[in-house]
């Protein structure tokens, strides 16, 4: 869907989607309430990356074949909540699923975006269920012992990919117990926590042809706020990686149009273990090799050198072709990829993905 019918959705009152400076009011989170859906928030999204092989006999992970990721995000327009037209777009449903198949070195990816309402889209409160088209992503089980189930059918993807993720390490609250800033602004702030170390089977239907079975790794994000960016961010740099040892790093810095760093945090988590969580002056991202997307222009860091208290880290992309243009949903163009981390040696130690953005125009949120 194009950048006119998104205004098309607002059902006659051109009302531009704007962000409030007020942040969200900080609080404890509590659960399974907190997996559900937050209306009374402007931005919410929940995102789910990962890794895929066949399924083998063998001790030793299979190398990946695929990775994955899967993001539903619900915005609060500034139509009142309490309109009474059930046309009137309240709340907007965006959807964005990307497929990278390593042997072919090619992304496949595709956007949807809709109001809530008639059944097209939904966004549950009280418990994850995210639904656009036939594109789902739901939660069920004890809060301590979620499984995630999503399907997404897509030509654009080259078939249908349906996930089953199930939780094997506690809830990963971000920040500090799951308040996350984002800025140098205590208003610049988000509620955040991870579900890292996902276990994975997956059926992958390629078009006209067999289902076929993958396991894997996932990571899955869910955060909300209120707040803007800080006026002098242009974009952000982020990983998510579950190790081979269990444990979970989480990295990323707000950059500046000059390169410069803004703001910076994250967490490190062993398996067992209680969360660190990184200041901002403790994270540090230095770039290695550079892609030039042919397509758009945009010059995307695809190596970085990853620097936190919890260690010293390469970060390099499994393909450097990676970008997503979403400017027909969420109005922009990112780059998210699957991606290996490497130790000091060089030996690669975790998988997982990393996400640019800002680096094609100044990102809006």
């Amino acid at each position: 869907m194009h950048r006119r019918h998104l205004m098309e959705l607002m059902a006659g009152s051109l009302l531009p989607l704007t962000v409030t400076a007020q942040g969200v009011r900080r609080r404890a989170l509590a659960f399974p309430d907190d997996f559900g859906s937050h209306p009374d928030t402007q931005t919410e999204w929940w995102y789910a990356t990962g890794w895929l092989a066949p399924v083998t006999t063998s001790e030793r992970p299979a190398d990946p074949t695929h990775g994955f990721q899967l993001t539903f995000f619900r915005t609060r327009t500034e139509v009142a909540a309490d309109h009474p037209s059930a046309f009137a777009a309240k709340q907007l449903v965006f959807a964005h699923a990307a497929l990278t198949d390593l042997a072919e070195r090619r992304q496949h990816h595709d956007q949807r975006i809709a109001r809530t309402g008639f059944g097209r889209a939904g966004s549950a409160i009280g418990d994850t269920h995210m639904n656009l088209g036939d594109w789902t992503l739901r939660r069920r089980g004890d809060a301590t012992a979620s499984r995630y189930d999503a399907t997404i059918a897509s030509p654009a993807l080259g078939g249908t990919l349906a996930l089953a993720m199930q939780t094997t390490q506690p809830l990963l609250l971000q920040g500090d117990a799951g308040y996350s800033r984002k800025g140098p602004r205590p208003a610049q702030a988000s509620h955040y926590y991870s579900q890292p170390q996902l276990a994975v089977t997956a059926t992958l239907t390629p078009n006209g042809q067999p289902a076929r079975t993958l396991r894997g790794t996932a990571w899955l994000d869910h955060e909300w706020s209120d707040s803007v960016l800080d006026r002098d961010a242009v974009g952000w740099d982020w990983i998510g990686i579950n190790l081979a040892d269990g444990s979970a790093l989480t990295a990323f810095r707000l950059r500046r149009a000059d390169g410069s760093a803004l703001w910076a945090g994250g967490s490190w988590r062993t398996p067992g273990g209680a969360a660190r969580a990184f200041g901002s002056a403790e994270v540090q991202f230095t770039p290695q090799r550079v892609w030039a997307s042919p397509a758009t222009g945009g010059r995307y860091p695809v190596q970085w050198l990853v620097e936190t208290p919890a260690g010293r880290w390469t970060v390099r992309a499994l393909l450097d072709a990676q970008e997503l243009d979403s400017r027909g949903s969420t109005g922009t163009v990112y780059w998210e990829g699957l991606s290996e981390l490497l130790d000091t040696q060089g030996t690669r130690v975790g998988l997982g993905y990393l996400e640019m953005t800002g680096y094609v125009g100044r990102l809006v949120l």
